[in-house]
């Protein structure tokens, strides 16, 4: 049985998931010419990733978002060797990317304590520059938060993830009738009896076109990245955008979520991923669902639906395909089992991965003795 923390959702509504920052390392101590004395080193400027840290709070604390690292002392009669500046460090939440202005990455902090140097401080001066110092390095930054979640949900707006996050999370996100209803990323997590915690981030809602950053585009799918697993969620009954754009049935609905992931970045197609055929409730649900089970077993064979150029390069392979009403209740019991047997099965392969790795690793050295 399935526990639900009674304070399991946070929706971020001044969600904040990218900032410009300009940074600039201190500048080098001057020398002092006539007994040699050397000039301290500029401080540097580092991200340092912490957890509890959000990038709204980095943003209300420092509105000029200018950051620059301590001066190097000069040398002197007293201390020939100028003292270094003091480094820089800029708190940032778990699960930054940082980049330059021209999107060239410059790395990623993905654990607690992670830490990146961003600008190097000037040297200080001395003999070899006639002591004269040097300035620190000075650029603009982007630090692009990516969520980490074990479950990322995917789907056309009004699929009904927000009800699903509802359902499995005993949340209570913003949920409407109308198309986008999520427009920041939210996250639910669901506690297990034995204390497992699981983790979804449900994502604002795709549309044909948003590897090309159409609607929420690159918004929601580069958050779509950090996550262990994708759940995939459609209607039953298929789904229209607006009136002037095509009517696309749950199969049509699958590939070209598929196919939008793929044109984002191919390897997001090879995650693991479930299948949750929402609104069971309404009419005939069940006929269409033995139809969609039917298309997603012979893919090829129904490609003709679509565009030519929406149909995948290769279909998604999906571990589970649930049924559920995230109105009723039907199946949610069911999909939250298969969530955590599918997250306990990955876990468990890398675990052996990781022991294979090092046995290989032993057996090699021991090689290299003989």
């Amino acid at each position: 049985m399935v526990q639900l923390s009674r304070i399991c959702f946070r929706k971020y509504g001044n969600f904040v998931d990218n900032l410009r920052l300009y940074v600039r390392g201190g500048g080098g101590g001057m020398g002092l010419p006539r007994l040699g004395g050397k000039g301290g080193n500029g401080g540097d400027v580092w991200v340092v990733a912490a957890k509890n840290m959000t990038l709204k709070r980095v943003k209300d604390k420092y509105p000029e978002k200018r950051f620059v690292g301590g001066a190097g002392a000069n040398s002197s009669v007293r201390a020939l060797k100028g003292e270094r500046g003091m480094d820089m460090e800029i708190l940032a939440p778990v699960g930054i990317t940082v980049t330059t202005d021209n999107g060239k990455i410059v790395g990623d902090l993905n654990t607690d304590g992670d830490r990146l140097m961003v600008v190097k401080g000037g040297a200080g001066g001395s003999f070899n520059s006639a002591f004269q110092p040097s300035k620190g390095q000075t650029k603009h930054i982007r630090l692009d938060l990516k969520l980490i979640a074990d479950l990322g949900l995917v789907g056309f707006p009004n699929a009904g993830k927000s009800s699903l996050l509802t359902a499995v999370s005993n949340a209570t996100p913003q949920i409407g009738s109308y198309a986008f209803t999520t427009l920041r990323p939210q996250i639910g997590k669901v506690m297990y009896e034995d204390y497992k915690q699981i983790t979804v981030a449900d994502l604002p809602g795709l549309i044909e076109g948003a590897h090309l950053n159409k609607g929420m585009g690159h918004k929601f799918l580069k958050h779509v990245e950090r996550t262990k697993q994708l759940l995939f969620v459609v209607d039953v009954c298929g789904f229209q955008l607006a009136s002037k754009t095509p009517f696309r049935s749950p199969f049509e609905a699958v590939q070209l979520l598929t196919k939008e992931l793929e044109l984002y970045k191919e390897e997001l197609v090879s995650k693991p991923a479930l299948l949750v055929v929402n609104k069971m409730d309404l009419p005939d649900a069940e006929d269409k669902l033995a139809e969609l089970k039917e298309q997603l077993r012979n893919p090829d064979e129904f490609s003709h639906l679509l565009p030519g150029d929406m149909i995948p390069k290769s279909s998604m392979t999906f571990r589970h395909i649930v049924p559920v009403s995230a109105t009723t209740g039907f199946g949610v019991d069911r999909l939250k089992k298969c969530i955590r047997e599918s997250l306990d099965d990955e876990a468990a392969t890398a675990t052996k991965d990781i022991h294979q790795d090092r046995l290989q690793a032993l057996r090699w050295q021991s090689q290299q003795h003989l």
